[in-house]
């Protein structure tokens, strides 16, 4: 195995954001050290920490930072703190101006129920299914980066959000999807309103048009409020699911649902700048401090980073296996917390997962990094 050198931001923004990163650089320095690899980590503001420190969102140094890293780990955005602030600088606006600066247009997010947490999912029938599939959302267009505007009428207002895509925009994201359904089980679903959506039609129009290059994937179409409703009656029929910004921000939170909590799910962000990664959960501001936040989205950030960007599976697989084995023994933090488990805070599972990776090697040296 060749060690590897890397620059790695961080930005652990706000609420419960710094305590979950602290814990994906644990194991992040774990890997390293056990496999000789260099990771530079390095810290810098975003949101409303950004806010407090420099008066912006996204500092210009910040930027500067992250468009020179080999990959970003972010931790949440957010709070009531800064609520009444004029949309445009919210803490938010710093994350959705560092996708646009760093050109990242697809957003990957893997669902994957665990195995020992399949008591955890809403599905009645959960013990026999299996969920296993990835969200692929187009990140840098539809009508989360269209003209919104709020107007007075007759003495009403009117507010008006334009979602606008271009074939260009939606081919890129088709393709990178299509390349997951390919590595996968060759299945892709495009999801779209395209019965009512004019950007909808030339969504469906522009898939149907790719899916000729990629002869050995079956494509299917389905209106989202169909799958909504799909994702919930049989989530084992997806594989991979291609979408819109805004369908695909609803559809991945809702499908979190089914893998027992938002907290459980990483994300990753790419396009033409260095990859982002963040678990997909809010700030959570009521849990900031209080070593209560459930850190294993951002474990699952980390793997997913060393595995997808890094070329590092193996590393990516100790970590999981790490996880599983604690999560095996009982132990929970509050949100995901089953009858008969043991609650812990967030220091203290990653405490166990570092100790479950460390008593694994002895077992590993002996008989070698697996398969």
């Amino acid at each position: 195995m060749n060690p590897v050198t890397k620059t790695i931001v961080l930005l652990p923004g706000d609420g419960i954001g710094p305590e979950v990163i602290r814990t994906a650089v644990r194991l992040l320095e774990d890997c390293a050290a056990e496999f000789g690899h260099r990771f530079e980590l390095v810290e810098f503001p975003i949101g409303g920490a950004a806010i407090e420190m420099c008066g912006s969102p996204l500092p210009p140094e910040t930027l500067v930072a992250c468009r020179a890293a080999d990959a970003i780990l972010l931790g949440a955005t957010g709070g009531p703190r800064w609520d009444s602030l004029p949309l445009g600088q919210r803490p938010e606006s710093g994350l959705l101006a560092l996708r646009k600066e760093l050109e990242l247009y697809v957003n990957l997010r893997p669902i994957h129920l665990r195995e020992p947490l399949r008591g955890i999912s809403p599905l009645k029938s959960a013990r026999t299914r299996k969920i296993d599939l990835e969200i692929v959302r187009e990140l840098a267009g539809g009508i989360y980066f269209g003209a919104h505007r709020l107007e007075r009428e007759n003495g009403a207002e009117r507010a008006l959000d334009i979602e606008t895509y271009s074939t260009g925009e939606i081919e890129r994201v088709a393709r990178f999807a299509f390349a997951r359904a390919e590595s996968r089980s060759q299945r892709l679903t495009s999801v779209d309103k395209a019965n009512v959506l004019a950007s909808s039609a030339l969504w469906r129009k522009t898939v149907a048009s790719l899916a000729a290059g990629y002869p050995g994937v079956a494509v299917e179409h389905m209106y989202v409020d169909n799958a909504a409703m799909q994702l919930v009656l049989a989530p084992e029929q997806f594989d991979v699911i291609l979408t819109s910004n805004l369908f695909g921000d609803i559809l991945s939170d809702g499908a979190a649902g089914l893998v027992g909590s938002i907290g459980l799910v990483p994300s990753m962000s790419c396009g033409l700048g260095p990859p982002l990664f963040e678990p997909i959960h809010g700030s959570a501001p009521l849990l900031a401090g209080k070593d209560r936040a459930c850190p294993i989205g951002a474990v699952l950030c980390a793997s997913l980073m060393l595995r997808e960007t890094f070329g590092l599976a193996t590393e990516a697989e100790w970590i999981e296996a790490s996880l599983d084995r604690v999560l095996g023994s009982g132990y929970r933090t509050a949100d995901i917390a089953e009858p008969g488990s043991t609650v812990v805070g967030c220091s203290d599972l990653t405490e166990m997962i570092r100790a479950e990776m460390r008593a694994s090697l002895e077992q590993i040296e002996r008989y070698g990094w697996g398969v």
